[in-house]
């Protein structure tokens, strides 16, 4: 029902634009019988309208893979360089979290692991709005940060890598079916700054899926079938991810296609030293904004890379 909501909203907006269309092919005919310059600037307006209109439509073609209409589970990992790249994914986790403010959508941090120093290790939050898988699959790979080092004695400069995670919320028992004999399932006290925010009651949840070895956690919820039930939904994407891949492998053998691996695929450069830049490196975006781009302006990045997905269709 929901897709279905979806198809017809779609489709009623192009018919609207067809409409409109066809309204300005007549409004067009009667500026040039009569001469009326007055009707001819009201038909200038509605052609900048309507070719804005349908540009942005044609974009959303991008986004009309299996999963981009869904909501997003987004993971971020420091990489290899200690305290500078757990601060970094900090960064990144705020950046994200401002692009959902910006975006309208809603999202929640379910799973925190701080660094030891400062920063994260790892973070996972859920985004809830239309198409924020298809709009975050532009933001898998591996992130690089150059600056300087604030937490180096010296104030070197340091090259710091984030890895960024997007998998599609998905359905247990609709898009993926799970056997519970095959799910080992622990309960552990949620972790809390101290005090009263520490939980007394084992309410945290860690699920294994025994066959892959394949893990999924959440934490941040009061009560134990909350996190239950986000901890699945996780499993469930990572598990259809994982089909996804072997699929593509099956596919890149036959086409006899390379695949490389993903934490080596470097996707974007973000320098706040010596100059300021933020550039993709599949699509040569590029932007000075650094201040903007780390407070979630990342719009430009994302339809870029979208855009680029249009060619192939």
């Amino acid at each position: 029902m929901k897709e279905l909501a979806a198809l017809r909203s779609e489709v009623d907006r192009w018919s609207t634009l067809e409409s409109r269309a066809e309204a300005a092919e007549d409004l067009a005919e009667m500026a040039i019988e009569e001469g009326d310059a007055s009707l001819l600037d009201t038909l200038t307006e509605e052609l900048v309208e309507l070719t804005q209109s349908v540009a942005e439509l044609e974009f959303t073609l991008a986004l009309s893979g299996p999963h981009d209409r869904r909501n997003a589970i987004l993971a971020i990992h420091a990489g290899a360089g200690g305290v500078d790249s757990q601060d970094w994914a900090q960064m990144l986790m705020r950046m994200y979290l401002r692009w959902s403010e910006l975006k309208g959508y809603r999202s929640d941090v379910v799973e925190l692991s701080p660094g030891d120093t400062a920063g994260i290790k790892s973070a996972m939050i859920r985004m809830e709005g239309d198409y924020a898988y298809g709009y975050l699959k532009a933001e898998k790979g591996v992130h690089r940060l150059v600056r300087l080092s604030p937490f180096d004695s010296d104030h070197a400069r340091h090259t710091s890598f984030a890895l960024a995670e997007v998998l599609p919320q998905v359905e247990e028992g609709v898009d993926i079916e799970i056997d519970p004999a095959d799910l080992k399932i622990e309960t552990f006290k949620a972790g809390g700054a101290g005090g009263q925010s520490v939980q007394k009651n084992s309410t945290a949840v860690r699920i294994t899926h025994v066959p892959t070895g394949i893990k999924a956690s959440c934490q941040n919820e009061r009560s134990l079938y909350q996190n239950r039930n986000i901890a699945m939904n996780i499993l469930a994407a990572r598990l259809m991810e994982r089909e996804m891949e072997e699929r593509a492998r099956e596919m890149a053998k036959i086409r006899g296609e390379h695949v490389s691996a993903e934490w080596g695929n470097q996707i974007r450069s973000y320098v706040l030293h010596p100059y300021k830049m933020v550039k993709d490196h599949r699509t040569s975006y590029e932007t000075s904004d650094t201040d903007g781009v780390l407070d979630g302006e990342i719009g430009g990045f994302i339809d870029a890379y979208l855009a680029t997905t249009l060619g192939g269709k």
